[in-house]
């Protein structure tokens, strides 16, 4: 298995037979407005893919959609991704998308089965934006939007997973709490989870997005966690197996 961070939470993940993309965002550099009431007002995304899209989406045979917020799915991933690929997403969201034109979506109501690959929706809590799902897709986890919280230790628990992608970099708007991880949130995941191999995404490449990767990367050196959490940059390949 292989995990290949695009930008932000967007990745692929390849198990030999075959390869998942998670939350697609492929616009270009500056083409969206910062998010709003948040600091660093800066047009988003606030760098460019590693590749075209066009080769991002080479080889994709289905897709996992987290939750519909535009860093997860956007009119360009919208406009060319294959309507009838297989496309895995919360119940909530199984409408909005068949709306966008996709004909085979397939909602996650606990657990399904995509071609002898189990895929179980999990809890999480996307800060004070409320409820946010997560996925486990085979022996990986995909935290998604949460901060940490019950719903994800009860995930690691139930699910032992041997991956756990966590969306990091602590966003937040001009007042309240964080609405992803923050460094400590990183430390307390890899900490529950010893066995686990923690990859952490999400970072620097929306406005609101405050934590950097060395910020995070410090962090671990000091807790002695460098070696179980990788922090991989932009087109970067994870060997996760």
């Amino acid at each position: 298995m292989r995990l290949r961070l695009i930008r932000h939470a967007t990745v692929v993940l390849s198990t030999g037979r075959k390869t998942l993309l998670v939350d697609p965002m492929l616009d270009a550099a500056g083409e969206r407005p910062p998010v709003p009431n948040t600091p660093n007002p800066r047009p988003n995304p606030l760098v460019d893919l590693p590749a075209p899209p066009e080769a991002v989406l080479q080889g994709i045979d289905a897709v996992l959609v987290t939750h519909l917020h535009h860093d997860h799915l956007d009119e360009t991933a919208i406009r060319l991704l294959q309507k009838e690929v297989a496309l895995f997403c919360a119940p909530g969201d199984a409408d909005t998308l068949r709306g966008h034109g996709f004909t085979g979506v397939r909602p996650v109501e606990d657990t399904t089965d995509w071609d002898g690959i189990p895929i179980a929706r999990t809890g999480g809590v996307h800060g004070p934006l409320g409820p946010s799902p997560g996925f486990v897709v085979g022996s990986l986890y995909i935290a998604g939007d949460t901060i940490w919280c019950d719903e994800v230790r009860a995930a690691l628990d139930a699910y032992r997973p041997d991956v756990i992608v966590v969306n990091a970099g602590g966003a937040r708007f001009l007042e309240g709490e964080p609405l992803v991880m923050t460094v400590d949130d990183v430390v307390a995941v890899a900490r529950h989870a010893p066995d686990a191999h923690v990859v952490a995404v999400h970072l620097e490449a929306i406005n609101h997005c405050l934590e950097t990767r060395a910020d995070l990367r410090r962090r671990l050196d000091d807790e002695g966690l460098a070696d179980r959490v990788t922090v991989p940059e932009d087109g970067g390949d994870v060997p996760v197996s």
